[in-house]
């Protein structure tokens, strides 16, 4: 047999190799990553995200997973009858609201989650952000011209200890959080933005890395223009650019800016539609969507 001959599986060695030095940057690093979109829908991107999970987890980095849950949580509001109703963004979340919410962010949606990671090992846990006071907040009122509007049990989160969180890491365990919250004034339970409530985790973790899972492939330059994405910002350039963005990329880029404000080294929006994205942005020299970097960066860092 040639020594000089071939193998077929030479270009998953290079690939591996490609890896190396950002499995020596993140090693050790704790990344925060919001679950969300058409990756919560579909059966096989649920299953790619959770493999991608377990092998950041695997690789020696500490991955926490932020979960919402808005269509789940629309059709079960469907199902009893229950009206949902938008008001600047925000599910208008009554009483009984809040009763189906709660079920299904921490019943449903983490539940399933937490048994694919499991199919890996006996790595998820799943919490809320009622658990050991990980998240407490306040009721949310809105400004809607002018107006401070009720929109029920909506939460703004008003403290985070991380404490259970980093017992679960510290443990090799990866938290499964739902964005639920209980106040400290009427001991209320409230519905709290997953993608706030990832932001607030990763600087309150001081993550190195925030990856908030879209429907989109990053934050487009002249939508609906063009459709280039802008592949990396920094925190005041995002500033800039807020007012001008959809209502649905609001909060995931104010995330973002909160993030990269609050320690976080890099904060990335990325395509959730696309299997492995998480892989192909941390571990590639390409990267995948727009990444948020802090003011004081210098340009020379380059990408990922």
């Amino acid at each position: 047999m040639s020594a000089a001959r071939k193998h077929t599986a030479l270009p998953k060695a290079q690939i591996l190799i490609e890896a190396l030095p950002w499995l020596t940057r993140h090693n050790g690093k704790t990344v925060v990553i919001k679950f969300g979109g058409n990756a919560m829908i579909d059966d096989e991107l649920k299953a790619a995200f959770a493999q991608d999970v377990v092998f950041l987890r695997q690789a020696g980095l500490k991955p926490v997973v932020v979960h919402g849950g808005g269509p789940q949580i629309s059709a079960q509001l469907d199902k009893q009858g229950l009206v949902s109703e938008f008001k600047a963004g925000l599910r208008v979340t009554t009483p009984e609201a809040m009763d189906v919410v709660r079920m299904v962010l921490a019943g449903q949606v983490q539940r399933e989650l937490v048994g694919l990671l499991n199919e890996h090992g006996p790595l998820a846990v799943g919490m809320t952000g009622e658990d050991a006071h990980t998240i407490t907040a306040t009721q949310h009122r809105p400004n809607i011209d002018g107006e401070l509007v009720d929109i029920g049990r909506v939460g703004e989160i008003t403290a985070i200890d991380t404490g259970a969180i980093q017992a679960l890491l510290d443990d090799g365990r990866i938290p499964v959080v739902s964005s639920i919250a209980r106040s400290a004034d009427d001991n209320h339970v409230y519905n709290v933005n997953a993608d706030t409530a990832a932001a607030a985790l990763a600087a309150a973790l001081n993550a190195e890395t925030l990856m908030v899972l879209t429907d989109v492939e990053g934050l487009y330059e002249d939508w609906p223009n063009s459709d280039d994405v802008i592949s990396r910002l920094t925190a005041a350039e995002l500033e800039k650019l807020l007012p001008e963005l959809s209502s649905g990329m609001v909060p995931k880029m104010q995330g973002c800016l909160h993030a990269v404000r609050n320690g976080v080294e890099t904060a990335r929006v990325i395509d959730g539609r696309v299997q492995h994205s998480i892989l192909l942005e941390i571990f590639t020299d390409e990267g995948i969507g727009t990444m948020v970097v802090p003011d004081a960066q210098p340009d020379a860092q380059g990408e990922s």
